[in-house]
């Protein structure tokens, strides 16, 4: 796994290896109003059971044809008022969807589209959906205003270098967002309005083959307070030879000082498993000479098979001083239960995938469009 922060290494690699994935996330928090969003634009949709099981045939020579990434394209939002789900919207389909570039950033899903601005250093992102199963459709426009980067790359030493391609590009480590959210109800076409003003983060993967061949499971967090921010990223490997990645990026709000390590000490505590959650570590200790993080992933937001969402309660001792209460938003990774195909089942739930039907997902939805009544 490499790390970067090359802004030319964010366009679309248009990856054609069966497996490969891409992905391009944006996040928001308004701690004021208690709302937060997840958008994220898929080539290659690595969660995605369809293309798992495509290529699994391919793979065992159950089928000729090698599934194509782009033929694998998608585009999710999901929007939170003080942790509860609002909107949880998931969408994958073929390449005649998914539209980018090889020389500029940007992206677009059906109407749903992100584009870069170099010289202001922005990013505008235009959302416009229907969510038929739930009743809903939904409006937004977002600009994401880069407070900050950084100049840092880490290249993947396992196997002296000779390892597949897997890139995470630490793209906007801080953002101030505005913009607004409109919510329309179907039928009727009542309409909830949702002003932003929020600070967001932004970051791109990509991967030249599966991740659950490759990755045993990964955490990743941020989280922004008044003296500083942070960034933690760790990575273990399937292949037990190989050494986990681990890097943490502070950043002193007072100082203006950015301190990135990937020489720390890391500890996972306290494991939890579920039905639908993976066997994961509800505590996480980072530690580097006297730089001291601790991670309690207080409350679930989105849980899934192989993922995991988290409210974080972080407490960091630096410089002689500790600094308490901080919050943040964390995430665990385990691939290998892709590889699940009772999983799938489940995992087909929360997918529309474009010209498919599918009961799992119908269910799902209207039990949730249930929920919302009530909670409503």
């Amino acid at each position: 796994m490499n790390i970067t922060t090359e802004r030319d290494q964010e366009v679309w690699h248009d990856l054609q290896e069966a497996g490969a994935y891409e992905w391009w996330y944006f996040d928001a928090e308004d701690k004021t109003s208690g709302f937060s969003f997840v958008l994220i634009w898929f080539s290659g949709f690595p969660f995605s059971p369809y293309y798992t099981s495509h290529y699994e045939k391919w793979k065992n020579r159950i089928t000729a044809e090698a599934p194509l990434p782009s033929n694998y394209s998608g585009f999710s939002f999901q929007l939170y008022e003080n942790g509860r789900e609002i909107v949880n919207f998931i969408k994958e389909g073929s390449n005649g969807l998914f539209e980018s570039s090889r020389s500029e950033i940007g992206v677009r899903f059906e109407k749903n589209r992100f584009s870069y601005d170099a010289l202001k250093d922005e990013y505008s992102l235009d959302i416009d959906f229907s969510f038929p199963a739930r009743q809903k459709a939904l409006k937004a426009t977002f600009l994401f205003s880069s407070c900050r980067r950084i100049v840092y790359e880490k290249k993947d030493g396992n196997n002296s270098g000779r390892v597949p391609l897997h890139q995470w590009l630490l793209s906007v480590p801080k953002a101030d967002v505005e913009g607004e959210i409109r919510i329309i109800e179907q039928p009727g076409g009542a309409v909830k309005t949702i002003p932003v003003s929020a600070t967001g983060y932004h970051d791109h993967n990509v991967g030249a083959l599966p991740m659950q061949e490759y990755l045993a499971r990964w955490y990743w967090g941020r989280a922004f307070s008044e003296r500083i921010d942070l960034i933690y990223y760790v990575t273990f490997f399937k292949n037990n030879a190989y050494q986990p990645l681990v890097m943490l990026m502070l950043h002193d709000n007072t100082s203006g000082k950015v301190t990135v390590l990937d020489k720390v000490n890391f500890r996972e505590r306290n494991f939890r498993r579920g039905f639908f959650s993976p066997l994961h570590s509800m505590d996480l200790e980072l530690q580097h000479d006297d730089i001291c993080v601790k991670i309690h992933h207080s409350k679930v937001f989105d849980a899934g098979p192989f993922y995991l969402r988290f409210a974080s309660a972080i407490s960091l001792q630096i410089d002689g001083k500790k600094m308490e209460g901080i919050k943040g938003i964390s995430e665990f990774l385990n691939p290998e239960r892709l590889q699940s195909r009772f999983m799938r089942v489940f995992t087909r739930s929360r997918i529309w995938r474009d010209g498919e039907s599918s009961l799992m997902y119908e269910s799902y939805n209207n039990i949730k469009r249930s929920l919302d009544w009530i909670n409503g």
